[in-house]
C-alpha cells in the first residue's frame, strides 16, 4: 500500500523533507494533493481531510502522511514514524533519539529563515514588513545561519563512526534533511550560505554525498521535485541576503 503525503502541490516547504525521505528510500507514495480531482485526489481531497471533524486525531497544517488507518503530521513527527519502515535511523534508542534531536534543530532553523520574510505575520505580505524583514535577515545571515552550520559541521566531524554521516555509519532522514536544508539556503542566500559553507567542509561534502544517491539524483531531475520558488519557506530576495 502506497503511503498518503498531503502538502501544498506548488511548494516545496517542510513536505520536502518528507518526499526526499520516501523519494531516497524508493518507497510508494501518492502526492495527494498535485494529483487529479477527477480521481478523488488534488487540493480538495487534502482539504477534506484536513478539516474532518470525525478524526480523533486531526493534523494542524500540512505536511501530514495517511499510511492506512494511521495519520501523522509535523514533518519531524512524520519522518521518526516511517524511518525504522524505510532504514533511515539506526536501531539503537540512543541512535534514534539523537537522529530526532538533529531534525529539530534543522526544523528551528527552517523556521528561522521563514522569518527573515514574515518576521512579522504569516498572514502579511512580504512588502508589508520589508524594515522587520531587513533586520531579521541580517541577524540571520551575520549570526544565526553560521551558527547553526557550526553546529551540524561539529556532530559530523565528532561523529564515532566517521564523518561521511550525522548519525551512525549510514544514511538517515536526517542526512536528507541537513541536504534539503543547504540546498534551500544556498537558493534563498546564496552570499550568505557560500561564506557561511566554507566554514562547514564537513556539511559541504555531507550534502555532494546525498545530491550524488542515485535514488535521490534521480528524483532532483524528474518532474517530481517542484523548483524553489517565491511562495515557500526558502524565497529569494536579494535585497535579504547579506553575505
Amino acid at each position: 500500500m502506497a503511503y498518503e503525503l498531503h502538502y501544498w502541490p506548488t511548494i516545496q516547504g517542510r513536505g520536502e523533507f518528507v518526499r526526499l525521505a520516501l523519494e531516497a528510500a524508493g518507497a510508494p507514495y501518492i502526492d495527494v494533493a498535485r494529483g487529479a480531482e477527477a480521481a478523488g485526489l488534488g487540493v480538495p481531497a487534502l482539504l477534506h481531510c484536513l478539516n474532518d471533524r470525525k478524526l480523533a486525531y486531526p493534523p494542524f497544517a500540512p505536511p501530514f502522511l495517511k499510511d492506512g488507518g494511521v495519520l501523522v503530521g509535523q514533518t519531524a513527527a512524520i519522518l521518526q514514524y516511517l524511518a525504522p519502515t524505510l532504514k533511515l535511523v539506526a536501531r539503537s534508542e540512543q541512535a534514534r533519539t539523537w537522529t530526532q534531536q538533529i531534525q529539530l534543530t534543522i526544523a528551528d532553523m527552517v523556521d528561522e529563515a521563514h522569518d527573515t520574510h514574515h518576521p512579522v505575520g504569516t498572514g502579511l505580505y512580504y512588502e508589508d514588513q520589508k524594515p522587520e524583514a531587513l533586520r531579521r535577515a541580517k541577524e540571520f545571515c551575520v549570526a544565526r545561519m553560521p551558527k547553526y552550520l557550526q553546529w551540524f559541521e561539529a556532530i559530523v566531524v565528532r561523529n564515532p563512526a566517521g564523518p561521511r554521516h550525522l548519525v551512525g555509519g549510514k544514511l538517515s532522514y536526517a542526512d536528507l534533511s541537513l541536504f534539503q536544508l543547504v540546498e534551500g539556503l544556498l537558493y534563498a542566500f546564496p552570499k550568505a550560505a557560500e561564506q557561511a559553507l566554507a566554514e562547514a567542509p564537513a556539511v559541504v561534502q555531507l550534502h555532494g554525498r546525498v545530491k550524488a544517491l542515485s535514488k535521490v539524483a534521480a528524483y532532483l531531475r524528474s518532474e517530481r521535485r517542484i523548483p524553489f520558488n517565491e511562495d515557500g519557506i526558502f524565497r529569494r530576495y536579494p535585497e535579504l541576503d547579506l553575505g
